[in-house]
């Protein structure tokens, strides 16, 4: 287990800050010891929470081209059949990954390939499972051609509490199945768009992690007896 690189800034200047409102109680209400000791217990569970937000746990990573793999912690709240407006303009099977505030943020490539097309929507704010932050909230999609060949569109959602999305790729970056694409700071969801061909081997309601958890399978032509 360590700490994200997202977080260690934000831990930094937290801790300080509690330390500082701690030790100026300590000095200027030192009276009110009642007090002062449940300010101090109040500020370590902060803390700890902001902390187990930020963690990154070392993760042995499934690798297949033609399986989909969870691009984040959480649970499997939408399998459904869509129309993708934003990209494809077609239907598309829908997967849908919400992400508490207890779950690791960090958010993973679900395929192996190649950018296609990345873009940062900002938006609003909504919370994660309202019908219209699929479209109206702050977003990043991204499309990777797989090595499978099928495209796959994951798009990143902030929500009520995430307000701000961290992404680390663009368009003609090769990317690998597993590793970190972004980061979503105390929220929210993750979108992941595919054929309709594709065998969809998630459950309403199944928790994932990210990296390991196979969520689909694409349709890939058989081989050939010369290739």
């Amino acid at each position: 287990m360590k700490i994200h690189k997202e977080g260690r800034k934000i831990l930094f200047f937290t801790l300080l800050a509690l330390v500082a409102l701690n030790l100026l109680l300590y000095n200027f209400n030192a009276e009110n010891d009642t007090f002062n000791r449940i300010f101090s217990g109040v500020s370590a569970v902060l803390f700890l929470l902001i902390l187990q937000f930020f963690r990154s746990p070392y993760r042995t990573l499934l690798l297949h081209e033609d399986l989909i793999i969870a691009p984040a912690d959480g649970k499997v709240v939408v399998i459904e059949e869509v129309e993708e407006p934003e990209y494809f303009q077609d239907k598309r099977k829908q997967i849908s990954i919400f992400m508490s505030p207890i779950n690791v943020h960090i958010t993973r490539n679900p395929v192996s390939g190649i950018v296609k097309y990345f873009k940062y929507h900002p938006g609003n704010y909504f919370v994660a499972w309202h019908p219209k932050s699929s479209t109206q909230n702050e977003r990043t999609t991204v499309v990777v051609e797989s090595t499978a060949g099928p495209e796959v569109l994951f798009r990143q959602i902030a929500g009520a509490m995430a307000r701000r999305i961290v992404w680390y790729v663009s368009e003609g970056d090769e990317v690998s199945q597993g590793e970190e694409f972004g980061f979503i700071k105390f929220g929210s969801r993750v979108d992941i768009f595919v054929p309709l061909d594709t065998e969809i081997k998630a459950e309403l309601g199944q928790k994932t992690k990210g990296g390991q958890t196979v969520i689909a399978q694409l349709k890939t032509p058989p081989p050939t007896l010369f290739g």
